[in-house]
């Protein structure tokens, strides 16, 4: 077995079934594997927005204390402030919480079972699917992380 990296366009992927012998499919190949890596990216910001659902919202804590002067409280109303206190907008039920974990435990599972087939696709040591791994992961992550922002939290109820 080869142990530098090579630009050949003949490589086995993964399975012996996943034997390339010729361009075409060595393009085939680093195609289908710019994908999978890249479906590993979105499946990482998936998991953090399902984890994200599960943390407290900050309100907004507008009121002054009742012993500050009216000049002081009109000053405090026209800039809010941010309550450090997380306040719960909706508690999920038992049943939606071990749903939410078991959904949560299964795509780490996937995760990991596709991290370490793309690892063994790198250590076929061949640099064009090396290329389609990093290329994946720079387009995966450049798309999907910044729809992170925009989502909104999952409702549980």
């Amino acid at each position: 077995m080869r142990m530098t990296f090579g630009v050949s366009s003949s490589v086995t992927l993964l399975f012996d079934g996943w034997d390339v012998h010729s361009p075409a499919g060595m393009v085939l190949s680093v195609l289908l594997v710019l994908l999978l890596t890249l479906f590993y990216e979105v499946l990482k910001v998936w998991r953090v927005w399902l984890s994200g659902s599960r943390l407290a919202v900050r309100a907004p804590a507008c009121t002054p204390p009742p012993s500050m002067h009216s000049e002081s409280a009109s000053m405090l109303e026209s800039s809010p402030e941010i309550s450090l206190a997380p306040v719960e907008l909706h508690a999920p039920g038992a049943t939606n919480s071990w749903l939410l974990r078991v959904i949560q435990t299964g795509l780490h599972v996937l995760q990991v079972v596709l991290g370490y087939m793309l690892m063994l696709c790198v250590m076929s040591y061949n640099t064009w699917i090396f290329l389609g791994v990093v290329l994946g992961s720079v387009l995966g992550y450049f798309l999907s992380f910044p729809l992170l922002d925009q989502m909104q939290p999952l409702r549980l109820v």
